[in-house]
């Protein structure tokens, strides 16, 4: 990558339209700085509903756009943990797995992120992010199934002898399943649960796999194209990208 590619790069990814989903609210908020080790604990167990978070963790994203997307920017207090030097206190007093994303509501803490998406969903007012119709909910489950075995192949790509020839087949199976339904550019037609929990994922690995092997995930998938496209007009997902250039180096470092 020359200097010139990465501020491309940059640009691409975090350019998007101003259009929003109805289901998700356009809130500009200035996010709050990261606490590390040397950060004082918020006042734990005092009322607040806090969402523990990480700016750069994709399980994380999924909460953070499940709270947007409710308009809960207000009601739930984003509180940002950084990974690489965690403060004490979280792992001692509020979440002893000490990972993210972690919800502190009404006295207890509820972690793991797909839990979370159904959790904010069912316990916050706000558009609801599933249908009604039971093969669209049975479609959910579906899908939602799949994903670990989604993640670990293409986590597994990233060193195969062809990683092209590895991972796209779990491209085409998006594909297979964006073209369920008609009535709308994501998995459920409409903006819902299944798009947070596969979302974050599909962005970084197309950031990826197009900087490393030049490999465009999008190309001969009309479906996924048009999905990336609306997702980048969704407010609540379009103010929690990941950065191209620091996701780029992390994966680099991580998994080569």
């Amino acid at each position: 990558f020359s200097s010139r590619s990465i501020t491309d790069l940059r640009f691409k990814f975090s350019s998007a339209s101003t259009t929003t989903s109805m289901a998700s609210p356009l809130v500009h908020e200035v996010l709050p700085p990261v606490l590390s080790a040397d950060s004082e604990p918020p006042a734990l167990f005092d009322g607040t509903t806090r969402l523990y978070v990480n700016y750069q963790c994709p399980f994380a994203q999924r909460a953070w756009i499940t709270r947007n997307a409710k308009g809960l920017q207000n009601e739930i207090k984003l509180v940002p943990i950084d990974l690489q030097n965690r403060p004490a206190w979280y792992k001692e007093k509020v979440y002893p797995e000490n990972k993210v994303p972690a919800l502190e509501h009404n006295g207890k803490i509820i972690g793991e992120s797909l839990d979370l998406i159904r959790y904010i969903d069912a316990n916050f007012e706000g558009p609801a992010l599933l249908p009604d119709d039971s093969a669209k909910l049975a479609f959910a489950d579906e899908t939602i199934a799949y994903f670990d075995t989604f993640l670990k192949n293409l986590f597994g790509s990233f060193k195969a002898e062809d990683t092209v020839k590895q991972a796209a087949p779990e491209f085409d199976f998006l594909e297979t399943a964006l073209s369920k339904f008609d009535d709308g550019p994501f998995f459920l037609g409409q903006f819902s649960q299944v798009d947070i929990a596969f979302a974050p994922l599909i962005e970084r690995f197309h950031i990826f796999l197009l900087a490393q092997w030049n490999y465009d995930v999008k190309e001969g998938r009309p479906k996924l194209t048009k999905f990336l496209e609306e997702i980048d007009q969704v407010g609540a997902y379009k103010f929690t990208k990941c950065d191209p250039v620091n996701l780029i180096k992390s994966f680099r470092q991580r998994f080569l």
